[in-house]
């Protein structure tokens, strides 16, 4: 039996529904029995750990890259061996280039989040308690034995009274109790971190609270359920995605039952094959969808992890566990392209303001020392072009300036790479080649394209013009990478280039077009006198008139024309949507004064043209 204090402290903890690091101090304060002795099993490990890499670092034994990745690795097994909260904890840093070096980042980004299941006894008492009802009243059948389990809880396969096959995930007895007391613990040892060893600038306290936060939130299936219901209605019209239906009547805090879900995972190539499935569409709706939920909807599955990823034997791609996800507000969302805007020019100064922007550096800091250390970074890698740009070594290489420079890592960020690194292990598993951030450019053309967000406009120019010089090179790479998007709106896409064209920045733009025209017309008036020329036999022969007819043949394929037929190659595009919007263009008050400057050049050149052939000079 436990002694009471500590089963009053048992008792308090298990009734927090949500992270307070007020109330978890009042119910450990004193020298309780309980807190001793998880300090005896935690400080113990973590202490004999530390005195050996310090060890290591006096005689300098850490300058030796394989005993620094081994010190990493006996580090992550230390954190695994200590339980659910420094697993979670394990994670959390390895999201963080701010304050952990690049070999520990890459031994805690393979912390494994799995552990042996726990009695079969006490997951179905669990059930019982938090529904309020014996188990046969609410399943036909449930096996005793699990088929997964993770460091929060483990999943069992069973069948409803209706027949309908469900997975149940089911909590550790304890685990809210546990969870409390290793975050009290960790963030006092934080708290003495932070007060007296100056080498760490970011607020461990801060990312301990964080990390508590999300943890709590993991551990309320109720709260997972709803994530479900709303990743469920944000992409219900996307036809390629599949979410489970959660069964609320048999879903608590503690217990959480979804539709049983038949699946092949992504890494699995041969059975994915075996479905008659492309395992390459899958990965590209997942990078579609990963990209959709990052920059559109701003919420996010932060943990798509291959056991999360299933594809269905209807060709549709499954996310299963939605305990961590996140939300980017719309202003991040927008920051985020203009910093990929910025990165593809190499405008390493507005990249470096774009990061004060999002949060990772305060506005007082110094940037000028920052701009170079990205421009030695990001050079080689965009001078690659972004489809052969490698994400892992990019975020590597960022980690580095990160760690050297005072960065602070928001949360909603560390999770996106989090993400996006798993997703692109998973693609690489399918694809050697596969890069990410090529395969996500033709979303971000699309977005540039089509979205009216002021922002956005304005990046849409900068990415256009290059010190007041129209690109047309990377207007043809946009079109063409948003014309691979299968959702483009072709007549919204249309829409956004006609209101540029006739903006303040496309001045060039109709001028350009302007010059075309009256070229075009000049060659059918060339066209025109040589027929007569040569009809009537009227004028003298002239030869040059012939070889310039020749040479403005030769200039016909523009740049405008360039794009003409590019918008052609895009699917969905018909002649009748420029045709519809011909009214819209014609009442365009600049339209006027461009007819107006067609006509003049036009006539002055035909009208000298037509005096020196009359005359018989040379064209």
């Amino acid at each position: 039996m436990k002694p009471k204090s500590e089963l009053s402290d048992f008792i308090e903890a298990a009734g927090l529904l949500e992270y307070d690091p007020a109330a978890i101090k009042k119910i450990y304060r004193g020298h309780s029995i309980r807190l001793l002795r998880r300090l005896w099993q935690t400080l113990i490990p973590l202490g004999l750990f530390l005195l050996g890499v310090g060890k290591d670092q006096l005689l300098g034994r850490l300058k030796d890259s394989n005993r620094a990745r081994q010190r990493a690795k006996e580090f992550a097994s230390l954190l695994f061996q200590l339980g659910p909260a420094f697993i979670k904890g394990g994670q959390a840093l390895s999201t963080r280039p701010d304050i952990v070096p690049g070999i520990l980042l890459e031994e805690l980004s393979q912390l494994q989040d799995q552990l042996p299941g726990f009695d079969s006894d006490l997951a179905m008492a669990c059930i019982e308690e938090d529904l309020e009802k014996p188990i046969f009243e609410i399943f036909e059948n449930l096996e005793k034995q699990p088929i997964s389990a993770a460091s929060l809880g483990q999943v069992h396969r069973g069948t409803l009274k209706n027949g309908t096959r469900v997975a149940v995930k089911i909590q550790r007895p304890g685990l809210r109790e546990q969870i409390t007391l290793d975050l009290y613990i960790v963030r006092n040892i934080a708290s003495w971190i932070n007060r007296y060893i100056g080498l760490i600038r970011s607020d461990l306290v801060a990312l301990i609270d964080e990390l508590g936060k999300r943890v709590f939130e993991e551990m309320d299936y109720l709260n997972e359920a709803n994530n479900a219901k709303k990743f469920k209605e944000l992409h219900n019209h996307n036809k390629n995605i599949a979410v489970p239906k959660i069964y609320e009547e048999a879903t608590s805090r503690r217990v959480l039952t979804m539709e049983w879900i038949d699946g092949v995972k992504l890494t699995n190539l041969a059975e994915v094959k075996k479905l008659g499935i492309d395992p390459d569409e899958m990965v590209e709706i997942g990078v579609n969808c990963s990209l959709q939920q990052l920059l559109e909807h701003g919420f996010f599955h932060a943990d798509p992890h291959p056991g999360n990823l299933l594809a269905l034997k209807d060709g549709r791609l499954c996310y299963l566990d939605f305990g961590m996800m996140s939300e980017v507000s719309k202003e991040s969302r927008t920051g985020l392209i203009q910093a990929v805007v910025h990165l593809v020019n190499k405008k390493f100064d507005k990249l470096s303001n774009d990061f004060v922007n999002l949060g990772f550096l305060d506005n007082k800091i110094e940037l000028g020392p920052i701009v170079p250390a990205f421009e030695k970074v990001f050079t080689q890698a965009v001078d690659l072009g972004v489809n052969k740009m490698d994400f892992k070594n990019v975020t590597d290489d960022l980690s580095s300036v990160m760690y050297k420079f005072p960065f602070r890592i928001p949360p909603y960020y560390a999770l996106i790479i989090r993400s996006l690194i798993t997703l692109e292990g998973i693609a690489l598993s399918v694809d050697p080649e596969f890069k990410i951030l090529g395969a996500a450019y033709p979303y971000f053309a699309r977005r540039l394209m089509e979205d009216p967000d002021p922002q956005l406009r304005k990046s849409l120019k900068e990415m256009l013009f290059d010190n007041k010089e129209f690109r047309w090179k990377r207007l043809e790479n946009l079109l063409q990478s948003a014309g691979t998007q299968t959702q483009l709106d072709i007549e919204k896409l249309l829409d956004e280039v006609i209101e540029f064209m006739f903006s303040e920045k496309g001045v060039f733009l109709r001028d350009q077009l302007v010059k075309e025209t009256i070229n075009r017309l000049d060659e059918l008036s060339i066209k025109t006198v040589n027929k007569i020329n040569n009809k009537l036999n009227t004028l003298k022969p002239n030869s040059s008139l012939n070889k310039l007819e020749g040479k403005r043949k030769s200039k016909t394929l523009n740049q405008i024309g360039k794009l003409i037929n590019i918008m052609k190659k895009i699917p969905g595009f018909k002649l009748e949507i420029i045709v519809t919007r011909l009214p819209k263009i014609i009442i365009k008050k600049d339209i006027r004064k461009m007819s107006i400057k067609i006509a003049k050049g036009v006539a002055e050149k035909n009208i000298v043209r037509l005096v020196k052939v009359v005359a018989g000079e040379s064209i």
